[in-house]
């Protein structure tokens, strides 16, 4: 448990917050109305898109049992009081490490309940909390959030960075609990979205607390009608879930995708559709000698990508197949990781990382991970999802933002053969995160302040 900011870092100081909201705050049938009109279009979606649901039921694993799940109401462990930590999927679960483990020192006699959307979010939540609940985060329809909400009565709701469904904020509103956004950023893309209904349904109103990022982030929740005394900057908390430094890789993962002898290794992470055999281009043109591994965001992609990168003529090895022990590992081909959650102790083989989601227009992924390492971090322009973290790398000298994908090849070769630079360059991104540190306790005390504070008699 951190009671305070840490060594060398000033006493937190908070601004005067509101109290949390314990009711709704459009009551009545008027407020009532847009809700009900967006029941409707649920179920009208529902009965439209019928034949989609059997489809994906049919050809999709897991499906069918990710929708019962969303459907089910939740079975807690225990009658302790709760709090309800919610990550949309992998990087908003994994940014909520220190949190939890922040609140479960200062807690030690709640029951932590972790909820999550996607699979992969319930994956990796799986092996970050084996001690806690883990739930589906509902499909948010009335009655379905009514019962998830009333089965768990959380003290209180924490959503990882934003997750906004109206029908899940006014009942929770209407059940007298807070609601607190932490870890809290809003993309371009999401801003202008979400400007066309602020006026239908002004779920930031419904907030009782925002902990952001930063500043940019903050001028986009106000705009949004967050309510400037619910507001405050905390910095990123993903900063302090890492741990600054070379992680181990562990022996098996080392023999079977670490490089051989004298060999560099480039990592390429959470790449997305096309960037792999962008990467692997690059690799054959300037540094064919080193290992490439290969990392998907998406493994259910990897059979695709094996065949599409074999039309190309390149062999390929998958690390479930070197598991398995079919194949060899073989140091001169590119190896794909085709399983979730080993990322960073991937990126602790790494020479050089190309981090993904940015040479095409998806927004990103996450700079910081490779950053703890110490390792040079290259990036393409689309970063407009991680922009707060791009930029700290790039004002700290630690990373290359590529303008397009054509300076690839350019970027990733000058890399490879400068020790020096990129040494100088992970030297500059270690400093840069561990600045960073210090968003767990401050978020915590605001949320001691105002959702968690002790209710008058």
């Amino acid at each position: 448990m951190s009671d305070g900011p840490g060594p060398g870092r000033p006493p937190i100081v908070l601004p005067e917050l509101a109290a949390p909201l314990r009711s709704d705050p459009s009551p009545g049938p008027l407020g009532a109305l847009p809700y009900l009109l967006y029941d409707a279009l649920w179920l009208l979606a529902a009965v439209l898109g019928s034949p989609w649901l059997v489809w994906s039921a049919l050809r999709r694993k897991g499906f069918t049992n990710m929708l019962r799940e969303r459907l089910r109401t939740p079975r807690p462990r225990t009658n302790r009081p709760r709090l309800l930590v919610h990550g949309v999927s992998v990087g908003e679960i994994k940014g909520a490490v220190p949190l939890v483990r922040e609140l479960a020192a200062r807690h030690p006699d709640h029951e932590i309940v972790i909820s999550a959307t996607t699979d992969t979010g319930m994956q990796v939540a799986h092996s970050l909390f084996p001690e806690h609940t883990l739930v589906r985060f509902p499909i948010d329809l009335s009655w379905v959030v009514r019962a998830f909400l009333r089965a768990l009565g959380p003290r209180c709701v924490i959503l990882v960075e934003l997750e906004i469904w109206p029908n899940f904020l006014r009942e929770s509103n209407r059940a007298g609990i807070p609601i607190a956004v932490v870890n809290g950023r809003i993309t371009d893309r999401s801003h202008a979205r979400y400007r066309w209904f602020r006026h239908l349904l002004p779920e930031f109103a419904r907030i009782s607390l925002f902990c952001v990022q930063d500043e940019s982030y903050a001028r986009r929740f106000l705009d949004l009608g967050a309510d400037p005394r619910r507001l405050v900057l905390t910095g990123n908390l993903k900063a302090d879930g890492l741990h600054v430094g070379r992680q181990d890789p562990g022996p098996e993962l080392r023999r079977l995708i670490g490089p051989g002898r004298d060999q560099q290794v480039l990592v390429a992470g959470s790449t997305h559709a096309s960037e792999e055999l962008a990467v692997v281009e690059a690799w054959r043109a300037q540094a064919p000698l080193a290992r490439l591994v290969l990392v998907p965001r998406h493994p259910p992609r990897c059979a695709a990508l094996v065949e599409e990168l074999r039309a190309a003529g390149v062999a390929v090895q998958r690390l479930t197949e070197l598991r398995a022990g079919t194949v060899a590992p073989d140091p001169c081909q590119p190896v794909i990781v085709d399983t979730i959650g080993e990322l960073e102790r991937v990126y602790a083989l790494a020479d050089v990382v190309f981090v993904g989601g940015s040479l095409v227009p998806h927004g990103g992924q996450n700079v910081l991970e490779p950053a703890a390492q110490g390792l040079p971090v290259v990036f393409g322009p689309h970063m407009h999802n991680f922009r707060q973290e791009a930029r700290l790398l790039l004002d700290a000298n630690a990373a290359v933002q590529l303008l397009d994908a054509r300076k690839l090849s350019e970027a990733l070769g000058r890399l490879l053969r400068n020790a020096t630079l990129c040494a100088r360059m992970g030297e500059a991104a270690l400093a840069a995160v561990e600045r960073q540190k210090g968003a767990t306790a401050l978020t915590a005390a605001a949320l001691e302040a105002t959702c968690l504070a002790k209710r008058e008699p």
